[in-house]
């Protein structure tokens, strides 16, 4: 059995998360809208689900599971879709240009 962690959409994020419009392909998430809230053991996402419900703690709509080699699943009214950290671009320092070189001997 695979071990999942279990993120868990925050209120606000949720509400958003609800209303968008459905897209195909993988769902970009933003770490800061999750809590990491426990662990859940699965053959696959879907049994993931099932032993969380049992447990008394169901998954909702808008929450991951993250299997043990990193990949992102997001819970969604039609099932499990694949989702990727959408992480922000490093601010780079503007660099000075250096200096031309004299070529006088």
């Amino acid at each position: 059995m695979a071990l999942y962690r279990i993120y868990r959409m925050k209120d606000a994020a949720r509400q958003q998360f609800r209303m968008a419009p459905h897209v195909s392909g993988a769902v970009s998430v933003k770490p800061k809208d999750f809590e990491q809230l426990g662990q859940v053991e699965g053959l696959h996402e879907y049994d993931a689900w099932r032993a969380a419900r049992e447990a008394g703690d169901p998954l909702q709509v808008g929450d991951l599971l993250e299997s043990d080699d990193g990949r992102l699943r997001i819970c969604k009214y039609v099932g499990f879709e694949p989702a990727e950290w959408a992480l922000p671009e490093p601010k780079h320092a503007a660099e000075p240009e250096p200096a031309p070189q004299s070529t006088t001997a």
